[in-house]
């Protein structure tokens, strides 16, 4: 329905416009000048053509133009005049499907082009696809060491906050107790790196039960080579490589001496400076959260007093109305302010 509208409007653009008024006293060149048919502009829609065409086609039929001719914008506009669309010709139907083929044909053989150029992918394309992944991946890093930090920080400032909240015995209880902890941690056994000298002697000595003295690669290997095919699959050490490149492995210096893991206890995310920093940033925070309530405090209070004293105002109300119920029952007349008549009953 939509395409129709557009169509419409494009329509009536063509075929009601009316011809500018020429004064024809002022026109200098007398002589007769060949008339040149002037196309619709061009509307910069990648169907452009084939709209032009449909709207040729619309202008062959007779019955549709008149109709186009005596419709209103708001006609085009509500759609009401696409429904003549299903009177036309047959002829013109006819068009309108081959234009419709053509038109189907031309849209597929752009979106073939256009797959087909992304099936060419160079190595420019693979480089700048590896900068752009490795570049996002490095900031994902960043941002979540960057919160984990904020984190710790957070634990850390909350522990010292606590800790002042301590008299003197029980802070030095809970410094003893933080020490302690962190000397556990820093004396746990470490994990051997995968693949390292260290982590296979562990698996020849507690998986395999042999003496970690005579351990040798060529019989680590055969022994968890469980199907002699010369490559341990993942039931076997969970590794892909072959006799020769295991073999080569073990002489380098990273299976010898490889870098132990570290523990987050082991590694410092923050440094003092950076504490302290974190803690004025969180100080302004709390001192604007307080400012901000007092505010909203002060506005409570404010908006409680104006209630009360509409309240007040009410019972008051209420109380003089009774008094003057109570006087009209008695037929005492009312008052004014100076206990006088305020009206004089007429005799």
């Amino acid at each position: 329905m939509r395409w129709r509208t557009i169509l419409l409007q494009y329509c009536i653009l063509l075929v009601t416009s009316v011809p500018t008024d020429i004064d024809k006293t002022k026109v200098q060149n007398t002589h007769p000048v060949e008339s040149a048919k002037i196309g619709p502009p061009d509307t910069g829609l990648y169907y452009d053509e084939y709209l032009k065409q449909v709207i040729d086609v619309l202008e062959t039929d007779r019955h549709f133009r008149e109709k186009l001719q005596k419709a209103d914008v708001e006609e085009i506009k509500s759609g009401r005049l696409s429904k003549e669309l299903d009177l036309v010709s047959h002829h013109v139907r006819t068009k309108f499907d081959e234009l419709k083929r053509q038109e189907v044909g031309r849209l597929r053989m752009l979106i073939k082009a256009k797959l087909d150029s992304f099936q060419d992918i160079g190595m420019d394309y693979l480089d700048r696809l590896s900068k752009a992944a490795t570049s996002d991946l490095e900031d994902y890093d960043k941002t979540r060491h960057e919160e984990f930090k904020k984190y710790e920080m957070m634990k850390e400032r909350e522990r010292r906050e606590y800790l002042k909240t301590l008299n003197e015995e029980r802070r030095k209880e809970e410094e003893f107790k933080f020490e302690e902890m962190k000397k556990k941690h820093e004396n746990y056994p470490k994990v051997n790196h995968p693949g390292s000298k260290d982590q296979l002697k562990e698996v020849w000595e507690e998986t395999d039960g042999l003496d970690p003295d005579d351990f040798d690669p060529k019989t680590f290997f055969k022994l968890h080579d469980v199907n002699s095919d010369g490559f341990p699959d993942e039931q076997e050490l969970e590794a892909l490589a072959g006799r020769s490149e295991f073999l080569k492995a073990t002489g380098k210096k990273e299976f010898l001496e490889p870098d132990s893991w570290e523990t987050l206890d082991q590694q410092q995310f923050f440094t003092e400076k950076e504490l302290k920093e974190y803690e004025n940033i969180i100080a302004l925070q709390e001192s604007e959260l307080k400012k901000r309530a007092d505010e909203l405090r002060k506005q409570k209070e404010e908006l409680q007093r104006q209630h009360d004293q509409l309240e007040a105002q009410k019972l008051e109300y209420h109380q003089v109305i009774q008094q003057m119920e109570q006087k009209k029952l008695q037929g005492i007349p009312p008052s004014g302010p100076t206990g006088k008549l305020k009206f004089q009953p007429h005799i």
